[in-house]
């Protein structure tokens, strides 16, 4: 990564080497296996995998055919293990394995997350759930907003980088909301908004409904989107902050000091003008596959691909120095 020479004459580099063994404890998705192991192959890694019980016989099928792989190289099919085992008592021990394991990674709900993050001893990156905002600012094209949020809430709801909440400058509430409403109608999208929202949208609309609290917290992975009218970005940004999961925000505006200030001060892993979440991707942004998203603030941030599996070490050439 660099090299620099001391005035002592000491020659100090940094380089980037593996963490070690990662462990992965994922959910129902298959493709994690030869995903994960992939990439923690690529990087120098080995890796244990922990997959969910709905997926155990062809995580087993997968993880044999990349072990024999590994035979004909002549590489330690250790530099691959599964754990066969579904129940939660493993999974526990697992999770506080810290002689044997340097980094562990959760994929999956938000309820294995945070049972990984609570409760294991070895460093967790907790990778995201996504309560994704969409911001439409007073100066928003408003074509462009309906076709991203649409574009973001309903290409693929199952998704971390799903939109799962609007937040509208009231100055284009009144206007904005029925477009989005007619755009969102045919997916049949329910929209919880605030009382004002409600208004707009009208509340006889079959598919409006009064958002609640829990609303502006939810990631729902389903056709519904909570709605909140704001009287400025400072608000908007506020309310975001106060209820995002660090994952993805994106503002549409055409002015560009709203546009640095929600860039600036919105805390979250990717941050978007006039563009859909739905790109947060380690393949969108160019990374090949990922081992996750994460939602963290320390090592890796956002999506991670081989440099994020990695770490770094401080080499140090010398000719008999010695510290007065």
């Amino acid at each position: 990564m660099s090299m620099r020479k001391r005035p002592n004459g000491l020659i100090i580099g940094k380089v980037r080497v593996a963490i070690g063994v990662v462990g992965i404890i994922f959910e129902a998705r298959p493709n994690v296996t030869s995903d994960a192991f992939g990439l923690c192959f690529k990087s120098g890694n080995c890796a244990i995998l922990k997959g969910g019980s709905d997926a155990i016989h062809s995580n087993i099928a997968i993880v044999s055919a990349m072990q024999e792989a590994l035979r004909r190289m002549n590489i330690p099919k250790g530099a691959l293990s599964l754990i066969e085992s579904t129940d939660r008592e493993t999974t526990n021990a697992f999770m506080k394995m810290k002689d044997y394991v340097d980094l562990l990674i959760p994929r999956g709900g938000r309820g294995l997350i945070q049972s990984v993050v609570n409760n294991a001893t070895i460093p967790v990156i907790e990778t995201g759930t996504g309560n994704c905002h969409v911001y439409v600012d007073q100066f928003a094209d408003q074509e462009m907003a309906v076709n991203i949020i649409k574009n973001a809430k309903t290409q693929r709801i199952g998704v971390c980088n799903a939109c799962e909440s609007i937040v509208v400058h009231r100055a284009i509430a009144k206007e904005f909301l029925p477009k989005l409403y007619a755009a969102l109608k045919e997916y049949d999208v329910e929209m919880r908004g605030d009382s004002y929202a409600v208004e707009c949208l009208g509340p006889d609309q079959p598919l409006v409904k009064d958002a609640t609290e829990e609303d502006w917290g939810t990631e729902y992975l389903d056709y519904i989107l909570s709605i909140k009218v704001v009287y400025s970005v400072d608000e908007a940004i506020a309310h975001i902050n106060h209820y995002n999961t660090g994952h993805s925000e994106a503002i549409i505006t055409n002015d560009y000091t709203n546009a640095q200030k929600f860039l600036d001060e919105v805390d979250a892993a990717a941050v978007y003008v006039n563009a859909s979440t739905r790109f947060t991707d380690g393949f969108e942004f160019g990374y090949g596959a990922e081992i996750g998203i994460s939602t963290q603030k320390l090592h890796a941030r956002g999506p991670m691909g081989l440099l994020a599996l990695t770490t770094t070490k401080y080499i140090i050439y010398g000719n008999g120095q010695i510290r007065r």
